[in-house]
């Protein structure tokens, strides 16, 4: 692995809205910026203020909309900013729906893979939405810098090991480059934590969330939302069965006519779990011998059945289908398969989509309300668990001084 640059803070010429407050640091070492007498600069000392201690303990220096401040998150370290950034370039979908979350959604300019932003969830939202067809999607194949000078954004919301060790699109030197040329990286792989280069500080998503309203300041459109998250899920809790009766869940991908099923684990780090962790669903691969995503081995049938989960949740099956149509579809393969069909997941009707890949707070408060109503639907025959027209207004109109 290519070693971390060890030089001091470079700061781009070219624009004075953003700065790059670190060393970009790689496998897991933390590089802060250097100032110029050599030694490594905290937020507090970039702003001559005192510093809030943000989630997980790392420090976000307040600001006021005239005030430069400075964000910190691994592994690249401290940010400095001048002001808010008016372009943005993230790479996985979570981090889009917490800008769009922040009534950021305009400054948005990149998707990795648009096929993996799920956003039906934005039509329950009035006035809540954003152009995916606008989007620049930078994997074609590889990811190449030119759309990075294109699209000439103020801020890359892009964890730099996803380019490096997790797609192999990118080196040391790529990232040099174009955060000298362009703008700096800040971002945290939060989707899973399964891979080996990943040794570095883990955010939750309401940890990584509150990291990127800092960002953007907009920290009072944060609280009110994680006040909502909060109260639906002390709700939600507060109604779940006992843990003896909850059931367990095997979380696969598998094709539309399921033949072989690649696991991931419910267990452990991930945005895209945290709804199953909330509503105590656990993992049905738990003690198996049976590993997570990353490297993992497709299983059959008769390995499931080995197994025999309460529950399995299918990925990779489209979001915009609704129930009906995934029963008559999916379900319906598996009820006629001569082995799937031995599985009390089958038969017992258990068998789910299993929701975005990258898990924003958005899709995550109503992720906790599809599994809720999915696994009780004798506990929760409301409606709606949140609402809808609360949230839409917190987005698109901001919190009132």
């Amino acid at each position: 692995m290519t070693d971390p640059d060890s030089t001091a803070c470079q700061r781009p010429t070219r624009r004075d809205i953003v700065k790059s407050g670190g060393a970009l640091a790689l496998g897991g070492l933390f590089a802060g910026c250097l100032s110029d007498s050599g030694q490594e600069s905290s937020a507090a000392e970039s702003n001559d203020t005192p510093t809030d201690t943000g989630a997980g303990g790392t420090e976000t220096a307040p600001a006021t909309s005239n005030e430069a401040y400075s964000v910190t998150m691994e592994p690249v370290g401290t940010v400095e900013f001048d002001s808010v950034p008016e372009t943005i370039a993230p790479f996985t979908a979570d981090y889009i729906d917490m800008l769009v979350a922040l009534g950021h959604g305009d400054a948005v300019q990149s998707i990795w893979y648009r096929g993996r932003y799920k956003t039906l969830h934005y039509e329950e939202l009035d006035g809540v939405s954003i152009d995916l067809d606008g989007l620049t999607q930078l994997w074609n194949d590889g990811v190449s810098k030119e759309p990075f000078y294109e699209m000439d954004a103020d801020l890359h919301l892009i964890d730099p090991n996803a380019l490096i060790d997790w797609l192999g699109a990118w080196d040391q030197s790529d990232l040099t480059e174009i955060r000298e040329n362009v703008a700096p990286f800040i971002g945290n792989l939060i989707f899973r934590q399964t891979d080996d280069w990943h040794d570095y500080r883990y955010y939750s998503l309401y940890e990584a969330f509150e990291k990127v309203a800092a960002m953007v300041q907009e920290q009072a459109r944060f609280e009110a939302i994680r006040s909502i998250h909060d109260e639906l899920v002390e709700t939600v809790q507060a109604r779940l069965p006992a843990p003896a009766d909850r059931p367990n869940a095997a979380l696969v991908f598998a094709g539309e006519e399921p033949e072989e099923f690649t696991p991931y684990r419910i267990s452990g780090n991930g945005a895209n779990k945290e709804h199953f962790q909330t509503l105590g669903i656990s993992d049905a691969f738990a003690d198996t011998g049976v590993e997570g995503y990353s490297g993992s081995e497709s299983l059959d049938y008769e390995t499931l059945i080995e197994i025999d989960p309460d529950s399995l949740l299918l990925r990779y099956h489209r979001e915009g289908k609704t129930r009906e149509e995934f029963e008559n579809s999916v379900l319906a393969y598996m009820k006629d398969h001569e082995v799937g069909s031995q599985l009390r997941a089958v038969q017992n009707d258990r068998v789910f989509r299993g929701g975005p890949i990258y898990t924003g707070p958005l899709h995550n408060l109503f992720m906790i309300e599809r599994y809720a109503k999915a696994y009780f639907p004798d506990e929760f025959t409301e409606t709606h668990l949140f609402d809808r027209a609360h949230l839409a207004e917190i987005i698109t109109e901001g919190i009132s001084e």
